[in-house]
């Protein structure tokens, strides 16, 4: 390759649903951080060992939002702290310099634009966020983001501390060029540029989605890149519900998601990872293909 791609792990949610055995939970992946701490290092060294250079902390449920919702307030920061643990665990244990990024999701519901609570509430919630993961994070990713203020609220909350963000909005999967809120992508990567984010890119999402989004980067002076999903359709997901609802394509093994991930790098993305239903053997293929 004629330059360097950061490898970026998949997705942790449904990877530790399956391995876990027990019911979902609204909380997807953060209970078995109450459950089985274990499983989410086992995980991260896996996707570690498939080539990852960064590795997120499995906290993406864990907002006080979807806390107060869900399950106990009181289980906030002892979550958090666990994700925390369980990143370093994974990156104790391998012995590679992998860097490990904080976890800035949607504090509602992912998908649900509409449900983005006021300015001043969701600035007060991601700063309660930053200021527990900081300490122990390399840089920040803010994933999942329906709309344009969320990225701007989330670069605010994040102005106050040494590391970097990394702004990634979700865009439909009908039109990579809009965002969920149909807010065109355009608007979305010039308020994070102009907010401060160091790279932006479009994750869980249709690959195809993705690969449509590339396009506006292509001009573009920032670092970017794709972490699709393999979802048939996110419309089943709502606010509280669980993975049950959700059904993985067939079509996306290992081999079949590289190439889609192979079309972005070919298009100038030099960040490349995976989302829901992408696992440590589709982060294989693609540091293969990379050389």
């Amino acid at each position: 390759m004629t330059k360097d791609i950061t490898i970026i792990d998949g997705g942790m949610g449904q990877e530790l649903y399956r391995r876990s055995g027990k019911p979902a939970s609204p909380l997807w992946s953060a209970q078995v951080m109450l459950d089985t701490p274990g499983l989410v290092i086992v995980l991260h060294r896996e996707f570690i060992e498939a080539g990852a250079q960064i590795i997120t902390l499995n906290s993406y449920a864990a907002t006080p939002e979807r806390l107060t919702r869900d399950a106990d307030i009181s289980s906030f920061e002892p979550l958090q702290k666990a994700a925390l643990k369980a990143a370093h665990a994974a990156r104790d244990q391998a012995g590679l310099p992998v860097r490990i990024a904080g976890c800035l999701p949607p504090l509602v519901a992912s998908y649900h634009p509409e449900l983005v609570p006021d300015n001043q509430r969701a600035l007060s919630s991601y700063r309660r966020i930053v200021d527990i993961q900081a300490p122990g994070v390399d840089l920040f990713i803010a994933e999942t983001l329906s709309t344009v203020r969320e990225a701007e609220i989330i670069c605010r909350a994040v102005a106050d501390v040494d590391q970097a963000v990394w702004v990634s909005f979700t865009v439909s999967d009908s039109d990579g060029t809009r965002l969920r809120s149909d807010e065109p992508l355009r608007d979305g990567i010039d308020a994070a540029k102009d907010a401060g984010a160091e790279a932006v890119l479009i994750n869980c999402s249709a690959p195809e989605a993705v690969t449509q989004a590339m396009e506006l980067f292509v001009d573009s002076d920032i670092p970017f890149g794709g972490l699709a999903n393999g979802f048939t359709s996110i419309t089943a997901m709502a606010p509280g519900g669980t993975v049950e609802a959700m059904t993985a394509r067939d079509d996306l093994g290992p081999a079949a998601y590289a190439d889609h991930a192979m079309d972005w790098v070919s298009q100038g993305a030099t960040l490349i990872g995976g989302c829901c239903e992408v696992g440590p053997d589709h982060i294989a293929e693609i540091r293969n293909r990379l050389g």
